[in-house]
Parts: C-alpha cells; structure tokens; sequence
C-alpha cells in the first residue's frame, strides 16, 4: 500500500470543496442576475404597455417616471431613479423577446449595448461578449474603439451580416487583421517621439489589454526573437502563436511610415519561420508590421500577388473619436475598392 501525506490528503479535500462552492455560488449569481435582468425587462413591458393607452395616459405621463423613480426608489432602494427607468423600457423596446434574453449578460452588458444605435453592430457586440466572456469594461472599451466596424471593413453585405449573427469568426489569416490598431492603453502620446523598443516594452506591460486588442485564439510565446542567419542576428520584436489559424504570428514595430525594406524584412521572418520552424501539422506564420503610417501603393507593389501572409496594419495611441474611426474606416474602405477595381481591370485588360 502507498502511504498518503496527511497534509496533502486534507489540501486536496479542502480544493475540491473549494471548487463545489465556487462554482455553486457562480452558477447562483449568473440565476439571480439573469432573474433581475428579466424583472428589469418586465418592468419596461409594463412601461411602455402604459404609454400605449395613447391619451388616457397623456394627462399624468409626463411625471410618471419621476414618481415611479420616488416611490420605488423608497421601497426598494438605488437603481430605480429615472434614468434607469428610461433604460428599462429602452431594454423591452430593443429586446421585445424575453426567452432571447442571455444568462452570460449582467444589466450593466445590456445598458451598455443599448447604446449601439445599428442592430447589426449591436448584435455583434451581444455575441462577442458572450463567446469572449468579455466584462462590461472590455464590452465598452470595445465598442468606443468601433471594433465591429474595423471587422467589418473587408467584408461585403453578406460577410457583414455573418459577423453581425456569429460573432468574429476566424478562418483564415485576413481574419485577424485590423486597420488600425487602438493602443490607447499604452500609455504614450501619438504626437510626443519614442523608440520602437518602448513601445514595445508598453505592450508588453499591458499584455492583456494588447491580447483583447489582438483578438482570438493569441498566446504570447516571444519578445525580441533571435534568429542567426549566416552568422548574423536579426531580432523579431513579438512572436504569438494563434490556436484557431494554428499559425505563428509575427509582428514588428515599426515608428514612422512603414518601408519597403521593412516588407522585405519581415518576408525573411515569415520565410524562415515557415522552413525552420513550422511542424507540418500547422499553417503558414503571419507576419503584421504595425506601423503609425503607411501607403498603400507601397504595400500593393512591395508584396506578391495573392498575399495571405504579411500584413500591414496602422496603430493609433490613443480612442480617437467616432467621428475621427469612421472617416479612417471609410477611407480605407475606399482604398480596398479602388484596389480591387484596379485588380479586375488587370484581369480584364
């Protein structure tokens, strides 16, 4: 017979126990929170059930809400003032089928995406925080940065309306790109001057918030990965490995307008990456040059034709607006058609 340790006997007792409670008290905070987001959609059934007896209830609608946020706030306590009561009947107003409504999602998810004016992008962000697990700051984070939009930018109607249903799906290496990267939460200034090597060390300062930033399926492996090659060292600045392509993922920093030579730079790494690296089992590596600018006709020209491998991608260090996304949005929307008709003229001519 083997002798059991005592102390390792009662240590393993006490983590399985520890993990029946753990769980038990998850399973009944997601019931009890999914209960008060049903109560909360209930009690905006019955406001706008009211506000539809037209003009019996005109004469006593407008101060409605400010009594019902007195009464009930008396009785029951915070989180019945008037604002949330407008959010309430907001709540049934957007989401009118109860048995649609998610256990993963708290209140706070559900306030937050009424905000999303467009239904696609609202259900997309839905989606996401639900297969994400994503917390209510990272919901909000990413919707301030447009991510559904950034998602979106490559895709035609059908491509974005998948997106709006399934969620941010990757199959295939244009999946993980984005255009541009929001870094805000580095931490330096766009206008102020910085080495590649510090930029470098804030993102992997705040790994977590550049793995959200990334996408799905990243695992950190590398930083300044050395590579020899006839006797010389070449020195990649961050190495990821992304479980749903099965590929390495390469990128490199690069502060100013992005070159040819850092195209060519970086098609080495991927080369090399590929022979010398790559199991059979696994796709082709990804290159992506992050770059705070870049011309698109020096992408065009530098790299082959039907590239899926090297990437170029922008980086702001800071939220920028709505307004100020939407136009870059827009303008590299532009730049994919003109170059997509410039492709089928080629073909055509």
């Amino acid at each position: 017979m083997t002798e059991t340790n005592p102390e390792k006997a009662k240590q393993h007792v006490y983590t399985e126990i520890r993990d029946i409670l753990t769980r038990a008290r998850q399973r009944a905070w997601q019931s009890v929170n999914h209960e008060m987001v049903c109560c909360y959609w209930e009690i905006g059934r019955v406001l706008v059930k009211d506000e539809q007896n037209g003009e019996a209830r005109a004469a006593y609608g407008k101060g409605l809400l400010i009594d019902l946020a007195n009464n009930l706030t008396s009785e029951f306590g915070k989180g019945f003032d008037e604002r949330n009561l407008r959010n309430m009947r907001s709540f049934y107003q957007t989401y009118p089928i109860r048995n649609a409504l998610r256990s993963e999602l708290s209140w706070t998810h559900y306030r937050i995406l009424l905000r999303v004016e467009k239904p696609e992008a609202r259900a997309f962000y839905e989606q996401e925080a639900i297969n994400s697990r994503w917390s209510t700051r990272e919901l909000e984070r990413q919707i301030a940065s447009l991510l559904f939009e950034r998602l979106a930018l490559s895709r035609d109607k059908t491509g974005v309306l998948e997106l709006a249903k399934k969620g941010h799906e990757v199959r295939q290496p244009e999946d993980l790109i984005k255009d541009p990267y929001v870094l805000e939460f580095v931490g330096l200034r766009q206008d102020e001057r910085f080495l590649e090597k510090e930029l470098e060390g804030a993102l992997i300062g705040r790994l977590k918030d550049f793995l959200l930033e990334l996408g799905k399926g990243f695992a950190f492996m590398a930083r300044q990965q050395r590579i020899t090659l006839d006797g010389k060292h070449f020195y990649i600045d961050l190495v990821f490995y992304n479980r749903l392509t099965r590929s390495f993922v390469l990128i490199d920093l690069k502060v100013g307008e992005l070159t040819h030579k850092d195209m060519g730079q970086m098609q080495m790494y991927v080369n090399y990456y590929q022979r010398d690296i790559t199991n059979t089992e696994e796709n082709p590596p990804i290159g992506i040059i992050l770059c705070s600018e870049k011309s698109e006709a020096v992408v065009r020209y530098t790299l082959p034709e039907g590239n899926n491998q090297i990437f170029a991608s922008r980086y702001k260090l800071y939220l920028p607006s709505e307004e100020e996304l939407a136009t870059e949005i827009c303008k590299e929307r532009l730049l994919i058609e003109q170059e997509t008709q410039l492709k089928t003229e080629g073909e055509n001519g």
